[in-house]
């Protein structure tokens, strides 16, 4: 004998199995994209990283393309001349750096010796060199120090080695969006509308230029902030000072976040070999310079050369800080302006009315003008209006006129 027939409805519904199917692949996709997403998380940095190199190069590239030179070999000018500068100045900067070092090594003797006859002076302690050596060497914290730092080369020769590995890539992509710069507008373009080609065309303008004008404002501000440091390290009688200056404005504009606390401390250090108390006194001008760059000479020369308020510019870093880092404050300030500026292009813009309220006081008798004042005088214009148009009419009388500007 056969079972109970089955209830009606109580089948599974054809479709229920194939939707499952279907939410657990997307669930798979998803997660396989989220997995993509994150590994592919550097190479994204080091492309967008790129394009705007490749922006900031355009100008030079295109002017040398104007004159008869192909974009390629132009490209690849422009990238060695950068690259010979750079090297130049890493090379000078390094020799100086050496060479002060060993300076700081062999003088190290002194320095100790006077620090502690200072103590010995101020405190009344016996305190000899012999024997803080002594302890040095004895201690576990030193003996600890040595393996953790023979331990930590290998550790720096890797970053070092993933470091250049990320330069090339970015070097290379750089290359190639500045040398097939229109090859890769066609390609764009080909895929849109003739209508929104003009859009894309104009949004490339734009990043091209506002991100010359940041480069521009960065620039000017290397200037100014290399020419006061050399003041001071003149001053001071501070050798390699047009070096250093040098260093100071470049990796302080173009370095986010730690380039003020490198490029300060070469100077220090330098500093130090010729006076203790010389390393103290570029401390407190590194310090006030900083101050004074960050709220009175950053904020007038970017907002005048990239064309977006303070406050934005400010908060565009704060915010390039937290979503990429030091990557992101770099291009936080181009990368804003050149939205602002294209989203400017289509936002409709009206005529202020010319209320005294909008400059921020009162006009004259504005305290004693009601808040339909504006709407009773509309409303008695349009009064009179209506009786001019009227064929043959005499006109309102004044009694009407004068009832219709009290309605």
């Amino acid at each position: 004998m056969g079972g109970p027939a089955p209830l009606p409805g109580s089948r599974m519904p054809r479709w229920l199995p194939r939707a499952m199917v279907l939410a657990l692949v997307l669930i798979a996709l998803f997660q396989l994209g989220s997995w993509a997403f994150h590994e592919l998380t550097g190479l994204l940095i080091n492309i967008l990283i790129a394009f705007f190199l490749a922006l900031a190069v355009e100008p030079a590239v295109s002017w040398m393309a104007a004159r008869g030179v192909r974009r390629g070999l132009g490209t690849f000018l422009v990238f060695l001349g950068v690259l010979i500068v750079t090297a130049g100045f890493v090379t000078l900067l390094g020799s100086m750096l050496a060479g002060q070092i060993i300076k700081i090594v062999e003088d190290f003797p002194e320095y100790l010796d006077s620090v502690i006859n200072w103590i010995n002076t101020h405190f009344r302690t016996e305190l000899r060199r012999v024997d803080i050596q002594e302890g040095l060497l004895r201690s576990d914290w030193l003996r600890n120090y040595v393996q953790n730092s023979a331990t930590g080369v290998l550790d720096v020769s890797t970053q070092v080695l993933g470091g250049l590995f990320q330069l090339l890539t970015i070097g290379l992509f750089s290359f190639y969006f500045a040398a097939d710069g229109p090859r890769l507008r066609r390609t764009i373009c080909s895929v849109l509308p003739p209508a929104r080609q003009a859009e894309v065309l104009r949004a490339w303008e734009i990043a091209v230029n506002k991100t010359g004008g940041y480069l521009y404002s960065r620039g000017l501000m290397a200037l100014i902030s290399g020419m006061a440091h050399y003041v001071l390290l003149e001053i001071l009688e501070v050798p390699y000072a047009p070096v250093l200056a040098v260093w100071v404005g470049l990796v302080s504009q173009f370095i986010p976040t730690i380039g003020t606390y490198l490029a300060g401390a070469l100077p220090m250090l330098i500093a130090f070999t010729v006076d203790p108390w010389y390393a103290l006194w570029v401390l407190i001008f590194v310090v006030i310079y900083q101050q004074f760059e960050n709220y009175v000479l950053q904020p007038k020369l970017t907002s005048k050369t990239v064309d977006i308020h303070p406050a934005v510019a400010f908060g565009s870093v704060v915010m390039g800080t937290a979503l990429l880092g030091a990557v992101g404050a770099l291009i936080a300030i181009p990368a804003v302006a050149t939205l602002q500026a294209f989203l400017g292009a289509y936002v409709k813009r009206y005529d202020v009315t010319d209320d005294p309220r909008v400059h921020g006081h009162r006009g004259a008798g504005s305290g004693n003008a009601g808040p339909g004042s504006g709407e009773r005088r509309t409303l008695a214009d349009r009064a009179r209006r209506f009786w001019a148009r009227r064929p043959g009419s005499p006109g309102p009388r004044r009694e009407d006129t004068e009832d219709t500007e009290d309605t």
